[in-house]
C-alpha cells in the first residue's frame, strides 16, 4: 500500500491513488489531518488548474509548502480532486 512518510512517520497511506506526471495524489481522507497546515501561496497549472498549497507540521519540524491539491481541478484533471500529492523531500514507498 503507497504511504507518505516524513521524519520517520507516515502521514499518509491508502491503497487508492493515482498518479499524475509522476506525483502519487492521496485522497485528502487519508492524510493525517495533524501534521497539515494551510499556506497561502498558490500556483497555476495550465492542464490541472490552480493549486493550493499545505505545510507540514509535526515534532518541531516544518516542511513549508511541501503538499499541494487542487481544489476545483479542470476537467481534464478530475482525477486528483480530493487528492494530495507531496514534494520530493516527503518520501512515497509503494
Amino acid at each position: 500500500m503507497p504511504k507518505a512518510i516524513w521524519n520517520d512517520e507516515v502521514i499518509a497511506e491508502s491503497d487508492d491513488t493515482v498518479v499524475v506526471e509522476g506525483n502519487t495524489y492521496f485522497p485528502l481522507t487519508s492524510v493525517r489531518e495533524d501534521v497539515l497546515v494551510p499556506s497561502e501561496t498558490h500556483t497555476v497549472c495550465l492542464w490541472k488548474g490552480k493549486a493550493s498549497y499545505y505545510s507540514l507540521q509535526a515534532g518541531g519540524h516544518t516542511a513549508p509548502d511541501a503538499a499541494w491539491y487542487y481544489p476545483d481541478p479542470k476537467p481534464d484533471a478530475a482525477a486528483v480532486r480530493d487528492r494530495v500529492a507531496f514534494k520530493k523531500e516527503i518520501k512515497v514507498e509503494a
